[in-house]
């Protein structure tokens, strides 16, 4: 037991921590980002340009189906509204879960007949920050 207290102890001392604030945004330790960056060049500059490409493929979907899609007809106004598109969401990324795992155990990566194993991942994540846009109220608005 002493020993758990003592590792918990230093490791509190060694870890920046990250916590969600009232309005459900992160504070992050700029020291953090810069050493990231500094240290892992190639792989953080590949997820910024990543999550841009992702962003830009919502924005082009959005314009071809309308917030209504996730919405699913609804106002997203109560709890209940927004369970309902939360839901739709997880449905979603439930068969993109199955595609994935598909793609996979056959060993080729999808793509002769459409979407490909990478499709697959950025709409799971497109999907979780839809997802997390619409709990916090701010779908279509």
């Amino acid at each position: 037991y002493a020993f758990l207290c003592i590792f918990n102890c230093k490791l509190e001392r060694y870890m920046k921590v990250i916590s969600d604030t009232p309005k459900g945004t992160t504070k992050i330790n700029v020291d953090v980002i810069k050493h990231m960056e500094d240290k892992y060049p190639e792989m953080t500059s590949e997820f910024q340009k990543i999550q841009r490409e992702q962003y830009e493929l919502f924005l082009h979907k959005q314009h071809d189906y309308g917030p209504q899609n996730i919405a699913v007809g609804q106002m997203l106004v109560n709890e209940e509204e927004k369970r309902l598109s939360l839901m739709g969401i997880w449905f979603r990324i439930n068969d993109k879960v199955e595609r994935i795992k598909t793609i996979l155990m056959r060993g080729d990566n999808g793509s002769l007949k459409g979407e490909g194993l990478v499709d697959s991942y950025s709409d799971i994540s497109n999907y979780g920050v839809m997802a997390q846009v619409v709990a916090r109220g701010k779908w279509a608005k």
